[in-house]
């Protein structure tokens, strides 16, 4: 599955509480690094092809229900003469190989994506599958039906490759047309684990084509709807309509199954009624987040960082002393975080967590350049840089506001405020 992760995230939390004054205010070098990466947290783990792959602590639960469905249920079903270690042994590569299979498909994405002129900044691994980040939406519906469409494919070219493969290792097992379970019974442990991968890299594959939009199959759908209509929008428009549908079609079968009801090819039964549920419930959410995306990247869409700045912010000299900045100006305005400038050349920035490092006592004989974060460390944006830059530096340093500077100067803040009151201003006059 892609995903664009250049817009969404900073607005629901455009006026969050529960992040520190500070931090809210300013985007300090320290405070970056306290912040979690673009990719959220998770566990890293490694740079394939120059691609960072994280694995969410969500994908601990999955891999334990794979590991405990192979160790309990398949293995024992289909090799009861085997011992406990092998089994466990099987069950714990094919669960690995199963993740491997995974990791495949969402390189393949961001290798494609790459190859397109999609910059995609890394990977993450988690409980319902994988994401590709995309920084920015694609420009031309053939990029994205390249990139939505390699995804499954590779998913199912691995089944495909696995199956031959384990059948081709398996062809000495004995056939009995009166016990067919007899043939997987004398299976080896290789044959066996690629028997298992197979399937379920073809399902993963089909699942992922099915036109539910955020879905590799939803984005097919939107690509080809943008294709034929010349409307990113209106293709977007429906193809969310199809996959909430689609979602809430798995909702239901999902309430079902856990009702008692059983169906073709989905089973039945209250486990995996729930994870239909969540499936479904997953679906529908990254459906509408989706589409509020395109909005704002459309809204944003060749927007200068100057028409959206901020240039009425406060800012001090850099040899003011703490007890000045706090009586003279923090005291008497809300800011909370200041730039420290020098004939209007940013120095640096200065925040309240800063000002906490140094007892009160010392406030008088502290100069604010003392403590401030340098302008070197800090995330900046240039007055002609597209608004959507700006909104992904917000999102990914977790602040509210990132400086304006041009050859050192400090010209204004961009800040989340007023890239939602420009956003909502735009779809007002819509």
């Amino acid at each position: 599955m892609t995903q664009s992760s250049s817009t969404p995230r900073p607005f629901p939390g455009a006026n969050r509480q529960d992040v520190e004054p500070e931090k809210r205010a300013g985007g300090t070098g320290r405070e970056r690094r306290a912040t979690s990466t673009p990719l959220g947290p998770g566990v890293r783990l490694g740079r394939p092809f120059g691609f960072e792959v994280r694995a969410d602590f969500s994908l601990l639960a999955i891999f334990v229900l794979v590991l405990l469905n192979l160790g309990l249920g398949v293995l024992p079903a289909w090799h009861p003469d085997w011992s406990v270690a092998l089994r466990w042994g099987v069950a714990f590569g094919a669960s690995i190989l199963f993740f491997v299979s995974v990791l495949v498909h969402e390189l393949s994405h961001a290798l494609v994506g790459r190859r397109v002129g999609i910059p995609v900044s890394g990977i993450t691994l988690f409980m319902l599958g994988g994401l590709a980040h995309m920084e920015r939406e694609p420009e031309r519906p053939q990029a994205e039906l390249l990139m939505a469409a390699v995804g499954p494919l590779s998913s199912i070219g691995i089944g495909i490759l696995t199956g031959l493969l384990g059948a081709s290792l398996g062809a000495s097992a004995l056939v009995d047309a009166d016990d067919p379970m007899a043939r997987l019974r004398s299976l080896g442990p290789v044959p066996t684990l690629l028997l298992w991968l197979s399937p379920v890299n073809l399902l993963l594959g089909v699942f992922n084509l099915l036109p539910g939009f955020p879905l590799d199959g939803g984005r097919v759908l939107r690509a080809a709807l943008w294709w034929a209509t010349g409307d990113r929008r209106a293709a977007t428009r429906w193809a969310t309509g199809v996959g909430q549908a689609f979602a809430w079609a798995l909702i239901a079968l999902g309430v079902l199954m856990v009702f008692g009801f059983h169906f073709p090819f989905f089973g039945g039964g209250p486990v995996q009624g729930i994870w239909l549920v969540l499936i479904g419930w997953f679906l529908s959410s990254a459906a509408r987040a989706s589409y509020r995306q395109l909005l704002v990247d459309q809204a944003l869409a060749e927007v200068p960082v100057q028409n959206v700045m901020f240039t009425g912010a406060a800012v001090v000299p850099e040899h003011t002393d703490l007890d000045v900045l706090v009586h003279e100006w923090l005291f008497r305005g809300n800011q909370r975080c200041f730039a420290v400038t020098r004939d209007k050349e940013l120095r640096g920035l200065v925040c309240l967590r800063d000002i906490r490092r140094v007892p009160e006592a010392r406030w008088t004989e502290t100069p604010v350049e003392s403590v401030m974060t340098p302008a070197s460390e800090l995330a900046t944006v240039s007055p002609k840089d597209d608004a959507r830059d700006a909104l992904r530096v917000l999102g990914e340093r977790n602040v509210d506001q990132v400086p304006v500077v041009e050859e050192g100067r400090l010209l204004g803040f961009v800040r989340r405020e007023d890239l939602v009151r420009w956003i909502a201003l735009r779809e007002d006059l819509a």
